[in-house]
């Protein structure tokens, strides 16, 4: 979503990457339904649903600036930490509070600024989860809330002919590159990936806290 903003105005990134999303999900659950954790994905939707409300509030009334640079400073600091002391946040049982709350913020992120992943990629990764459990699980999250999401820009008027012809444009450049990355994941081994992952989640929290800067500039 950020990369495609740069290109296009957010009205039209927005719908295109829900677009992306939804296919990129299917193929991923249909390859891999056997990885998928059902009750962590049935929790986070749950959650997700009761956030979603907070951040369309968060989107119209809070400073977007200082919210953005808050949450990618926060998201900096727990993966750096966590890449230098990789032990530090391991949990060994599955949490339901913190399972409720990474699906709760990502709601509030979803409907604030169309980002649901950074909460649960934290979660995910506390979870200690297997490479192919980590995909396969938060894109079967990632199917039907995308769904959800597509249907509010439709009811907006927001999914165009100028978006239809960007997602086409896109697919057969996208399809290649999905399977090529269903490849390199399961060369991954747990330790490894999860450097990965944290390596994706500073570069995440690099871009909010440039967008927040540049955007009061």
């Amino acid at each position: 979503m950020p990369l495609l903003a740069l290109l296009m105005p957010v009205s039209e990134a927005a719908p295109l990457a829900v677009l992306l999303s939804i296919t990129v999900a299917a193929v991923v659950v249909i390859q891999d339904w056997k990885h998928v954790h059902l009750r962590s994905v049935l929790g986070l939707l749950l959650a997700t649903v009761a956030g979603v409300p907070l951040g369309l509030l968060v989107l119209t009334h809070a400073r977007q600036g200082v919210v953005k640079a808050t949450l990618g400073i926060l998201i900096m600091l727990f993966a750096a930490y966590s890449l230098l002391l990789p032990a530090a946040f391991q949990l060994k049982h599955e949490s339901r509070l913190l399972l409720l709350l990474a699906g709760f913020f990502a709601g509030v992120l979803g409907g604030a600024y169309g980002m649901n992943g950074p909460p649960l990629v934290v979660y995910a990764s506390l979870q200690g989860w297997s490479p192919r459990h980590f995909r396969a699980t938060l894109q079967a999250y990632f199917l039907p809330a995308s769904i959800l999401g597509m249907l509010g820009y439709w009811s907006a008027g927001l999914w165009t002919p100028a978006v239809t012809h960007d997602f086409l444009y896109s697919v057969p450049v996208m399809l290649p590159a999905l399977f090529l990355g269903r490849a390199i994941n399961h060369r991954f081994s747990g330790a490894g990936f999860l450097k990965y992952v944290y390596a994706a989640l500073i570069l995440i929290g690099a871009i909010l806290l440039v967008e927040a800067v540049f955007k009061r500039v």
